[in-house]
């Protein structure tokens, strides 16, 4: 008799920090399972829901988001949004009973990994911060495997499920190596200048494009070239604000999907501090100024840049010094040969290339 093909649910979205884990996780397992018939489940609206479908996966989404800090209608409709979601996803386990469900964080994760228990179905979590999120907290009682990035995070998980695999990148940024000239003709730039990428996250960071505004002028006379990812909610706003400026260096964007060519042409990285940022940066071995957001449980972003600024392999700048100094201090390192390369060679060093490796070797430990 024939062997049916694998059959795993991948949910989990919300932001970048959830959803390009799920697709690295749905790579690597491709890759080993050719034949493997991978759904992921998100939230409608969401980014994932764009994402996903670019990343070659068929995805399903459910009628779910988070709770407002204030109260608000739409905290009224939590209730209905929670019950209907699984429902649905209920439905969606008993129609493509899948072997294992992974849940990698975000509105989407909690109603679907609870049908899967609820069918037992063998359950993987992929926590990308040292901070634990809501949903997987929630979940971890039920789990059979947690996949983490940081050391003591039996304080939110039990120990006994823990695996410490780091967090799954974006394959194409795992290896940059030739990548430079493609990058530069790509984005039409001078090999003979240096290259910053401006990164906030998928979302975008009202604070480093604030102070990219500022500083451009400086930017520009340094004779810099630039990438910046603005975020969607930003970039129209910002492209108004630029009216008039001197953009031959410049190249203004809500969102990069070449983000192995943004990498690649980077001599620097200003970034905010999130995990998969973080992840990225190490594997890229990219020299990067870390704007930690204030606005995250636990400051945990913070925690994230430390970490990196203990080990001397990033610089951080808090988000209220940001305005006065990010761009000063960029332009600083971007012109300093040998720092860039010391903070490049010591962020590599705690890259993990094959996260998204052991991430499914887990997986296949449950598979049935």
């Amino acid at each position: 008799m024939m062997k049916q093909p694998y059959r795993i649910i991948i949910s989990g979205g919300g932001t970048g920090g959830h959803v390009y884990p799920a697709i690295a996780i749905a790579n690597a397992f491709r890759d080993r399972h050719p034949d493997a018939e991978i759904l992921f489940v998100g939230a409608l609206g969401k980014m994932e829901m764009i994402r996903v479908p670019e990343a070659g996966y068929k995805i399903v989404g459910l009628w779910i988001s988070g709770i407002q800090r204030s109260l608000t209608l739409a905290n009224l409709k939590f209730p209905f949004k929670l019950i209907a979601s699984y429902w649905k996803a209920r439905s969606l386990v008993r129609s493509f009973r899948p072997n294992v469900a992974v849940g990698t964080g975000g509105y989407a994760s909690g109603p679907m990994m609870i049908a899967a228990t609820w069918y037992k179905v063998p359950t993987v979590l992929q926590e990308q911060n040292s901070y634990a999120g809501l949903t997987n907290k929630q979940l971890a009682g039920r789990a059979n495997t947690i996949c983490v990035a940081y050391p003591n995070m039996d304080k939110y998980f039990p120990k006994s499920k823990i695996q410490m695999t780091g967090n799954p990148v974006r394959r194409d940024i795992v290896n940059l190596e030739g990548k430079r000239e493609e990058a530069l003709r790509h984005f039409g730039f001078d090999g003979g200048l240096r290259t910053v990428l401006v990164l906030g996250g998928s979302g975008g960071a009202r604070t480093i494009n604030e102070s990219i505004v500022a500083g451009l002028d400086q930017i520009v006379k340094a004779n810099i070239q630039l990438i910046w990812q603005t975020g969607k909610v930003y970039y129209e706003n910002i492209k108004a604000e630029l009216t008039g400026a001197d953009l031959r260096h410049v190249r203004v964007y809500d969102f990069v999907k070449e983000m192995d060519l943004a990498y690649a042409a980077a001599n620097v990285v200003i970034s905010r501090a999130g995990a998969l940022s973080i992840s990225e940066l190490c594997l890229a071995k990219k020299p990067a100024v870390l704007v930690p957001s204030p606005n995250v449980a636990e400051d945990h972003q913070t925690k994230n840049a430390m970490a990196l600024v203990k080990e001397e392999a990033a610089i951080m700048i808090t988000d209220w010094q940001a305005r006065n100094t990010l761009v000063e201090e960029t332009l600083k390192l971007v012109r300093d040969n040998d720092r860039c390369t010391v903070l490049s060679e010591r962020i590599g060093r705690l890259g993990k290339p094959r996260a998204a490796e052991q991430i499914v070797e887990e997986i296949e430990k449950l598979l049935v």
